[in-house]
């Protein structure tokens, strides 16, 4: 009788001795990524202590009495060190996200995904944790033979306090973002209060809420899920593959070089390996073992890649125990590769895309800080009084009410004064103080009275108007015009 031929069935067995059921998902082993030393190492880590200075510390930064950098949604005052903005100055972060689109563009046309391999916030927490990792409970093999053991105390003992700094570093990076929108000292009163450390009222429960929800996320991306966020929940190695073309420079094998790859004795000379019949590549697989996401670089370009160049670093350090020439792993383009460049060719870097991109870059960045720089530091907005569009006052004289909201994106307190132009003897009369505290804002009625003469010239309908709202020169501070365009109604 012949043997029946097993058959494979995604969803379900059958009583059938012949199927066979298997899982529709595939579980991944745990990464765990050797430690490595090496120039882009080092790099890796001066933008892990620059981003982590600027985050942690900015948001204690004292500035005019207040902290430096503040988003302040309650009062809806966004304070960047002498800058006070506005909700009505959102356009600013529109341009801000535009720039920093372009530069994303430019570096990623230019050398591949930087951002992701030195400064993204999933690289930076998972650098960190990996190092409490490995300070608590060693490098690769220890954590592998730690994984394989049997629970007991020494375990309980590693895992517990790898747990628990995760966790203090998770809520800490929670509470420093919150500080960003709460006024950190405050926050920080608030929360030894709720710890019962001091007195005083404790945390609001929005506060609490978004202390622990960053937290969380920081603890649960940066501890477990790494290379997970990076390879299916980011946006970014999808969409990569867009602004790479053939002289983009990434991380790359050289297989000519390589190949046959094979083990053989250190004391092997390298002009002896052709007669050898092995490349240069000993398949030591420490390029594998140090990739935070477990692939490996030799099977050619990967949208995993992230482009953190420890498998740079480790295989140059593996050349020079071998007294090998270094960068059979290295920054190369596709076209270098296959013409069997060894260097970087500058005039190919320089091509027109990533010509444009910069143009572009240059001119969006320009044109957003010089418009910073000449952000007027009064803002004015004139809405019309809905109740009386327009009527007769004395002398035959027609009467408009408006209101105007004044805002002062100073932190000294101004005084401002209206007039009105673009109607012949148009006239406009504050009702109300015209004079702001710092970064304060006030809505004040506003009346333009125009002569029974020019009315009549006017005749009925909407006739354009110009509010121009001064605020005088004195001291060090030079006279501000803002001009807003309106519209007096001449009744039938």
């Amino acid at each position: 009788m012949a043997k029946a031929t097993a058959r494979v069935i995604p969803i379900a067995s059958t009583p059938d001795d012949t199927g066979a059921m298997v899982s529709m998902f595939a579980k991944e082993a745990t990464i765990h990524p050797r430690a490595v030393r090496g120039w882009f190492a080092a790099w890796r880590w001066v933008c892990v202590w620059a981003t982590q200075l600027v985050f942690y510390g900015l948001v204690w930064l004292p500035w005019n009495g207040r902290q430096a950098v503040l988003f302040d949604l309650e009062a809806r005052r966004f304070y960047l060190f002498d800058l006070v903005l506005y909700p009505q100055d959102f356009i600013y972060l529109t341009a801000l996200l535009v720039v920093c689109a372009y530069a994303l563009f430019l570096f990623t046309a230019v050398a591949g995904r930087l951002w992701c391999g030195y400064a993204c916030p999933q690289t930076v927490y998972t650098e960190i944790f990996l190092w409490v990792e490995r300070k608590l409970e060693g490098d690769r093999q220890a954590r592998l033979k730690l994984d394989a053991a049997p629970w007991g105390a020494e375990k309980l003992l590693r895992r517990g306090s790898k747990h628990g700094v995760w966790i203090a570093i998770g809520l800490w990076t929670g509470f420093s973002f919150v500080g960003y929108f709460t006024p950190i000292r405050a926050l920080w009163q608030e929360s030894l209060a709720t710890l019962g450390l001091a007195a005083g009222a404790g945390l609001g429960p929005w506060e609490a809420f978004w202390v622990l929800f960053y937290g969380f996320a920081t603890y649960g991306n940066a501890g477990f899920m790494r290379e997970q966020v990076c390879k299916y929940m980011c946006p970014y190695a999808r969409f990569q593959s867009a602004m790479f073309d053939r002289d983009t420079l990434v991380i790359s094998y050289d297989p000519a070089r390589g190949e046959p790859r094979g083990s053989r004795p250190r004391s092997l000379p390298h002009d002896a390996l052709q007669g050898q019949g092995k490349g240069d590549c000993i398949d030591c697989t420490l390029c594998v073992q140090v990739c935070p996401t477990g692939i490996d670089i030799r099977e050619g370009l990967q949208y995993e890649c992230i482009g953190c160049a420890a498998c740079i670093d480790v295989c140059n350090g593996v050349m020079d125990k071998m007294d090998y020439p270094r960068g059979l792993i290295r920054y190369a383009t596709q076209n270098g590769l296959t013409a069997g460049r060894s260097g970087i060719e500058w005039r190919r870097v320089l091509r027109p895309r990533v010509l444009v991109y910069g143009a572009v870059l240059v001119l969006i960045t320009g044109a957003f800080v010089a418009s910073l720089a000449l952000r007027s530091p009064v803002r004015v907005d004139v809405v019309r009084d809905r109740g009386t569009l327009a009527r007769l006052v004395g002398q035959g004289a027609i009467e408009n009410v408006y209101r105007l909201q004044l805002m002062n994106a100073t932190e000294r307190p101004q005084r401002y004064r209206v007039a009105v132009s673009g109607i012949e003897g148009a006239s406009a009369e504050l009702r109300g103080e015209a004079e702001l505290g710092p970064a304060a804002s006030r809505w004040v009625p506003v009346a333009v009275r125009v002569p029974a003469p020019s009315a009549t010239a006017l005749g009925p309908g909407a006739h354009a108007l110009r509010f121009e709202v001064i605020r005088e020169a004195e001291g060090d501070q030079p006279e501000v015009r803002v001009v807003e365009k309106s519209t007096f109604v001449v009744p039938r």
